[in-house]
């Protein structure tokens, strides 16, 4: 219809140029324009009130508009208006028509019950393919996780495991650097299974085809929404955890069709289920979170099963499984404890940590002036001359707890040996309440004021033996610290049903970026309890009461909410702790690409970066993959080195890294990763029209409806890819130019008539 009033298609008009044919110059035009509307109202003006001299000023301004519209129109007509475009030259110019041959593009959803392969592959035979042959050379390419040519459309089949649209289209861009490329048409549903996960446009994909000048036409197939579908969006989970804990899964879904039904949400370990809950599924569409709790059992590299539903009549159960590796240590993790007195606390902390088989306490407590009692111990040595004072017998901790201890029980040196225990070994250091703790221990003019998580009173008067009530904050609601049951509701109702304590200490104020986790009712105040924070490579942590242990005391018989409380603090406390040698990746899942990039950071006995070891990597694979590689140290940061390797075929691999600095051994880390096939087709089946029309807009091309291709093979010509010409097109002699005419003379003429005016 555009094209029956404006003579030319949609694209002249958006990338032409308007341009005046006439010989004399514009200005020319303009002034007469304005002189020719200036003398016709002063012409109205003048003879109205003797032809009509009832008509008011707007009708005669309505005559005199319509007028000098009629009379501009023609000047610009004298003037001959234009548009120049450039426009491809025939049979000079190489169209390449893209077509998505991914699994995804195997769902039958098009119209007539259609795969979209096959839909797309009609819409080309019905003449769109021959349409382009006529005017112009047509490469057919098939697109997976690259670009490849094709003979026949009938040699594509949808059975590629992955859609890799930015690598395909720069590889199409390099590889055709040399030919006179007008136009590329993307047949595909969108769907994009970018190494990043991201799941868009890279903007490197955009700027080659930019500065190629060359559009990218895209006809998108498939459902843009699903009439019913449960979909796993992501799944966050740490990626190391510590045997018999309770860890947190935070998983993300959307559904459509199925809004206020009930699902299970469940996690395997193989045949072993290890949590399920049932949950209620929000509105269409929306982006639901739900956080789970629970136990990865035993040691070793697990492959977790993050399961929702299946719910009846859903189109797709592919993707409501998303799987996770998760590697459980039970390396012991130790925890330097220093009190300052004896009391209870100490004791009900020592036992609960008692039937943690991997956190191990060793304790040094002052009974008098002069005197510490020492528990927990390994050898006899250990902290035989108090509290160490070289980095080597400190580090060796993974965590430390300073109790009713004042400041300056430490000596300057020991002081700052405790600021590189946080920020340069990485460890997690805890203060706890007490008479000679915090404010009332000197540590807000200690040089360590910094390590604290908050901002401690002036005052030294600030431990209490008052009673106070203790409550959850929403931060604490979702710590894994803090979890005492599964359910939510139940964990806070049950933190408002402990046992009051007999004693708090104002800690003061949380810093920025600290969080607090519960928070103490004293009277009218509310004070924090728990804050946590991290700093530099480590963490610290503020408990500002030393009465915790009547929760042990005070419930029934066999109530865990003390042990459990404490053991999941200390935990939290040493978990992240790193060993000498870290090995880290961007990704623990590889989809559809083996190609891993291992990063190494090498430190030595005090915890100093160790540019000069030697560091080796082993990786270990499905039917007897074993692979030596030799890691090399980054130029630009001391003690990090880097590997990178391709796992050519799917399956579980294991990466064991070894560092040594001379005969002396630095210690090793292990990283396990999994290669996965055609899994990423599975999800975000639906039509991604957005990525399609982005891509299309971003490059100068259109995005098409598949029972629009019929224009497609005359609206692709305009474009200055390849070789093109500039073709001048009149547009004097345009249909609606015509009607516009008419309809002013007719409006003007019927005003006329109307008010007494002929």
């Amino acid at each position: 219809m555009f094209q029956f009033f404006f003579k030319y298609p949609i694209p002249v008009f958006s990338k032409g140029q308007f341009v005046l044919l006439g010989a004399w110059p514009g200005w020319v035009l303009l002034l007469l324009m304005v002189a020719s509307t200036a003398g016709l109202g002063l012409l109205i003006r003048s003879r109205l009130p003797q032809a009509a001299p009832n008509i008011s000023k707007w009708r005669a301004g309505a005559v005199w508009l319509l007028q000098s519209l009629l009379i501009a129109t023609v000047l610009v007509l004298l003037w001959q208006p234009a548009i120049t475009v450039a426009e491809l030259a025939p049979q000079q110019n190489v169209i390449a028509v893209v077509l998505d041959d991914s699994r995804s593009m195997a769902i039958a959803d098009s119209g007539g019950h259609l795969t979209r392969e096959a839909a797309a592959q009609k819409a080309l035979e019905d003449g769109v393919l021959a349409g382009l042959q006529k005017k112009f050379q047509v490469r057919l390419y098939r697109l997976d996780s690259r670009v490849t040519r094709a003979a026949a459309l009938a040699e594509i089949q949808p059975t590629a495991q992955a859609t890799h649209i930015n690598d395909g289209l720069t590889q199409l861009v390099n590889e055709t650097s040399d030919l006179p490329v007008g136009a590329v048409v993307l047949l595909s549903d969108g769907s994009e299974n970018s190494l990043d996960g991201s799941g868009d446009l890279a903007l490197e994909t955009i700027h080659a085809l930019r500065n190629r000048r060359l559009p990218v036409h895209t006809v998108g197939f498939g459902k843009e929404q699903a009439a019913h579908d449960v979909e796993l969006n992501d799944v966050r989970v740490t990626s190391r955890a510590m045997a018999g804990s309770r860890i947190p899964a935070t998983v993300t879904f959307h559904q459509r069709g199925y809004a206020g039904s009930k699902a299970i949400l469940a996690i395997r370990d193989g045949d072993k289920t290890l949590d399920s809950r049932e949950v209620t599924l929000g509105a269409d569409w929306a982006t639901q979170v739900e956080t789970v709790f629970f136990s990865p059992g035993d040691a070793g590299v697990k492959s977790l099963h993050f399961s929702l539903g299946p719910l009846a009549n859903e189109e797709n159960l592919a993707n409501n499984t998303v799987t996770r590796l998760l590697g459980v240590t039970d390396d012991k993790r130790r925890i330097l404890y220093v009190e300052g007195e004896p009391r209870w606390e100490y004791k009900f902390i020592r036992r609960a940590e008692d039937d943690d088989k991997i956190v191990q306490v060793a304790s040094m407590l002052r009974t008098t002036e002069n005197k510490i009692y020492r528990q927990g111990i390994s050898d006899p040595t250990e902290l035989a001359n108090g509290f160490p004072v070289r980095p080597e017998e400190l580090f060796k901790y993974q965590g430390i707890i300073l109790g009713s201890v004042e400041a300056g029980y430490f000596t300057p040196l020991q002081q700052e040996l405790l600021r590189e225990f946080v920020d340069r070994r990485g460890g997690g250091l805890l203060f706890l309440a007490g008479r000679f703790a915090l404010g009332d221990g000197g540590w807000s003019g200690s040089s360590l004021v910094d390590l604290l998580p908050t901002y401690l009173p002036n005052s030294r008067s600030t431990f209490h033996r008052d009673p106070a009530t203790v409550e959850l904050t929403a931060a604490g609601s979702d710590s894994p610290i803090t979890r005492l049951m599964d359910d939510p509701a139940k964990n806070i109702e049950r933190w408002k049903k402990l046992t009051y304590l007999m004693d708090y200490q104002d800690a003061g104020t949380g810093k920025p970026g600290a969080a607090v986790l519960i928070q103490m009712n004293a009277g009218a105040r509310k004070l924090p309890l728990l804050v946590t924070q991290s700093y530099g490579r480590g963490r610290t942590a503020v408990m500002a009461t030393s009465g915790t242990w009547r929760w042990q005391m005070s419930q029934p018989l066999g109530d865990p909410a003390h042990d459990l409380f404490w053991q999941q603090l200390l935990r939290w406390l040493v978990l992240d702790s790193p060993g000498q040698v870290v090995v880290t990746a961007a990704n623990h899942t590889l989809m559809d690409d083996g190609h891993i990039e291992l990063s190494a950071n090498v430190r030595d006995t005090e915890y100093m970066p160790a540019p000069d070891a030697k560091v080796t990597a082993h990786l270990i694979g499905p039917n007897g993959v074993s692979v030596m590689l030799d890691m090399t140290p980054a130029a630009d940061n001391p003690g990090v080195f880097h590997a990178a390797w391709t796992a050519d075929k799917p399956g579980s691999y294991l990466a064991e890294v070894r560092a040594q600095k001379g005969s002396q051994d630095l210690g090793s880390d292990t990283f396990p990763f999994e290669r996965v096939d055609g899994v990423a087709e599975n999800f975000h089946t639906v039509q991604n029209r957005e990525l399609l029309e982005k891509l299309a807009t971003e490059t100068g091309g259109r995005y098409w409806r598949p029972e629009e291709l019929s224009r497609l093979p005359n609206e692709i010509s305009y474009s200055d890819a390849g070789i093109s010409v500039r073709d001048v097109k009149e547009l004097w002699n345009m249909p609606v130019v015509f009607l516009w005419l008419t309809l002013l003379m007719a409006a003007e003429w019927l005003l006329r008539r109307k008010w007494g005016v002929v």
